[in-house]
């Protein structure tokens, strides 16, 4: 499966032998899963954390806006601060200040040092990601650099099917400190691996400057795909934000149940990653399209019948498959409205997805705390996938406007073209 991400070289790279390959992805993907877990798992969680801590539900939700808000501050500043330094290296600073933050989280006395160190494990997230697509692309021979990504991205795909459902129930059991400290080991281990087993590319990885990974934000397409991401993909974390409450208090299960939605979500949004890569490869913006609407129709159908458990469950799977149509949309969005700055659009997909899980969970917290009840959260989600339909159309309208225009010129300058240039 291709990925959208995959940055090409600018100068010759000898590819690495398969076997060795295999062995950077792997300890490129360890830190994957491990940025997937720490993102996801506080949400399965917050019931625990909040009885812990003395807080409310809506408070313990700010956890999750300000994980997401590191992401979205650091993704486009750590991107460009260390546009210049040597990717491996870089990489595995990265990965390690993950495992600090995430020992901070666990060893937190009070919810105020927990919300700042979930603020500070989330600034190397959106960096390492796409510093990691670079690397694996340019490690590998040139046929094969999109499919490494992609396995990169797998040890995401896979925590939330598996690292995350399962750091939840050992959280319920132990306490909800040794999901953090999960993080911490498998850090560690990427760490570890990192420094053992990827080189640096040739020059260091290093293939741009600030001022030309700077040029994507003069772009207006660039902002729409912001938009959509970080409202439309918003529709979405209102609901999975509170999963940990929603499951017992509106579907009627136990909180052993929590870890099983998870996983059932986290099936979801594999099977979701998986059709969008081939939709998008025929069209964007449908696919764009297909993913808001059918998010906004599964978490209206949930609000009204996740009373019943089966029927519940159905459609979380239909809301993680449909949100996830969006997720290699927006990468291809952005990287064809942005092709001169591959690094900073990488990372700005991942600022926008984490807009949307910051300002999905802070709606979520806020109906909660009006106390319109559990069912809110996913009206919450409604509106917000339908505002960004309609970004989305306002971009593809915009698109078709220089679409005609670029013919038309393009019919001016050579008449007797026109129906090959149209």
């Amino acid at each position: 499966m291709s990925h959208p991400s995959t940055p090409r070289p600018t100068t010759p790279q000898a590819p690495l032998p398969a076997g060795r390959l295999r062995l950077v992805i792997l300890a490129m993907s360890l830190g994957a899963f491990a940025i997937g877990t720490t993102e996801f798992a506080s949400m399965g969680l917050l019931p625990q954390i909040a009885r812990d801590l003395e807080v409310s539900i809506p408070q313990a939700g700010m956890l999750i806006t300000l994980y997401a808000l590191g992401v979205v501050i650091g993704a486009p500043l750590v991107t460009i601060a260390a546009v210049r330094l040597p990717r491996a290296r870089l990489l595995m600073l990265l990965i390690a200040l993950i495992g600090v933050g995430n020992l901070l989280s666990a060893m937190a006395p009070d919810f105020t040092i927990l919300a700042a160190a979930r603020f500070v494990s989330g600034l190397p997230h959106g960096a390492f990601f796409g510093v990691a697509s670079l690397v694996a692309a340019r490690l590998s021979p040139p046929g094969q650099r999109a499919r490494s990504v992609s396995l990169v991205m797998l040890g995401l795909t896979i925590a939330t099917m598996l690292g995350v459902p399962a750091s939840t129930a050992f959280g319920q059991i132990v306490g909800w400190r040794s999901a953090y400290i999960i993080v911490v080991l498998v850090a560690a281990v990427s760490t570890l691996a990192i420094w053992r087993l990827v080189p640096e590319p040739e020059n260091g990885g290093v293939t741009g400057s600030i001022r030309g990974e700077l040029r994507a934000l003069r772009r207006a397409q660039v902002w729409f795909a912001l938009g959509i991401g970080s409202i439309g993909f918003g529709g979405m974390f209102a609901v999975y934000s509170y999963i940990g409450e929603i499951v017992p208090g509106l579907m009627g299960l136990g909180e052993r149940a929590v870890p099983v939605a998870l996983f059932v979500f986290g099936v979801g949004m594999t099977a979701g990653n998986i059709l969008a890569g081939r939709l998008a490869d025929r069209s964007i913006y449908g696919t764009i399209f297909l993913g808001l609407t059918g998010m906004a129709l599964s978490l209206a159908i949930f609000a009204l019948v996740a009373q019943n458990a089966i029927a519940g469950m159905v459609l979380l799977l239909a809301v993680a498959v449909t949100s996830q149509l969006m997720g290699p949309s927006l990468q291809l969005f952005l990287l064809d409205a942005s092709p001169d700055a591959p690094s900073l659009a990488a990372a700005l997909h991942h600022s926008a997805l984490n807009i949307g899980n910051s300002l999905g969970a802070a709606l979520g917290a806020a109906v909660l705390a009006a106390g319109w009840g559990l069912a809110a959260p996913s009206w919450t989600g409604v509106v917000l996938a339908v505002l960004g339909l309609g970004i989305a159309g306002w971009s593809f309208a915009i698109h078709r406007r220089q679409q005609a225009r670029a013919a038309h010129a393009a019919a001016q300058e050579s008449p007797a073209e026109v129906p090959a240039a149209c």
